[in-house]
């Protein structure tokens, strides 16, 4: 999975459960992303992401 598909999945569970969502694209250091899903957020960095740098992150959002 790329970071664009990973923020498609986000975004749509975002609006399925009524929770707000946010992308920072300056807050990152140069390509990286700084995520906001409700109260939580992390960083994702671009390019090609592992299943488990998917399930990690979907962790620290609080979704697993």
């Amino acid at each position: 999975m790329n970071r664009d598909g990973l923020i498609r999945e986000l975004r749509a569970l975002a609006r399925k459960s009524g929770v707000s969502f946010e992308i920072v694209s300056d807050r990152g250091k140069g390509s990286h992303y700084r995520v906001h899903f409700g109260d939580k957020w992390t960083i994702v960095k671009s390019g090609e992401l592992s299943p488990t740098y998917v399930k990690l992150f979907k962790k620290q959002l609080g979704l697993e």
